[in-house]
């Protein structure tokens, strides 16, 4: 399995005098000339006057524009510890590293975060915290989601080939790569939607659904069966959480459960199937 992951918007940054990036040290070294390019020219966006109509940020993150200006020197953590919010927290990636043994493993190899400064991380990888969208225009790099796609394609369709790519990216970080739908780096493709049921009515969510994928991917990394190589054997591992309490409502504190799995056909020539869990 290809479990893809998509940035989070707010970054933990790593504790001062941790060591700096190293590009070299990276996952998919075939990357790193476009993530140095891509680095540089956020540097150099972000000391703009105009770095916030650039970059597409309010002048109350003005603190983090300004932390993209020195990247190659801040201190860099994990990605598992850097990228936080709603869907790390419930995935673990950091607990799942620390583990050691299959989860570890799994976590290192068969997750993959998709991300606008460098293109697909593994969560054992180590980069600073940074500020920057997939769907910014970057000076000197264009459009990140269209200046990343010959990169990341050579890089992703190897690993993709023959596999089950399980994805919870948005829609903003799925222009940037999209797995074969056919010929020999062909992959089974499904994305992960989630909708609440309630009063025998369904609809999507927003907070409890990047949670609830962040269970599931969780569970991917941690269950004692062998992972999933296709969709239907990404619907059973899906199917062994229907049932369980897996998170509790903001605000209100009720808890809520999985009901039901569902794989949906592709409803384009070249689209992802879809996972769809019920929660209630």
């Amino acid at each position: 399995m290809l479990v893809l992951l998509p940035p989070s918007e707010g970054k933990t940054p790593a504790p001062d005098g941790a060591a700096p990036v190293d590009l070299a040290t990276l996952s998919s070294p075939a990357l790193t000339a476009h993530r140095a390019q891509v680095l540089d020219a956020l540097a150099a966006a972000s000391a703009r006057p105009d770095a916030h109509d650039v970059l597409g940020t309010t002048p109350g993150l003005a603190d983090e524009v300004r932390r993209n200006t020195s990247l190659r020197t801040a201190p860099a953590g994990s990605a598992a510890d850097v990228y936080t919010g709603v869907l790390y927290g419930a995935a673990d990636l950091a607990g799942a590293l620390a583990s050691g043994g299959e989860a570890a493993r799994r976590a290192r190899e068969d997750v993959r975060v998709v991300s606008a400064l460098w293109g697909a991380l593994s969560p054992a990888d180590r980069v600073p915290a940074y500020r920057l969208s997939m769907a910014v225009d970057l000076p000197g790099v264009g459009k990140l989601a269209t200046a990343w796609r010959p990169h990341l394609a050579p890089v992703l369709d190897e690993r993709a080939a023959g596999d089950v790519v399980v994805d919870c990216r948005s829609a903003t970080y799925v222009g940037a790569w999209k797995p074969a739908a056919s010929g020999p780096r062909a992959a089974n493709w499904v994305a992960v939607r989630v909708v609440r049921e309630h009063a025998g009515k369904r609809t999507v969510v927003s907070h409890n659904a990047k949670h609830t994928r962040g269970v599931l991917a969780g569970h991917l990394l941690r269950r004692p069966a062998a992972s999933p190589s296709s969709a239907d054997g990404l619907l059973d591992a899906a199917g062994e959480l229907v049932g369980t309490v897996i998170g509790t409502e903001v605000g209100s504190g009720l808890s809520y459960r999985l009901l039901e799995t569902t794989l949906h056909d592709a409803t384009t020539r070249n689209g992802p199937r879809t996972l769809e869990l019920v929660i209630a």
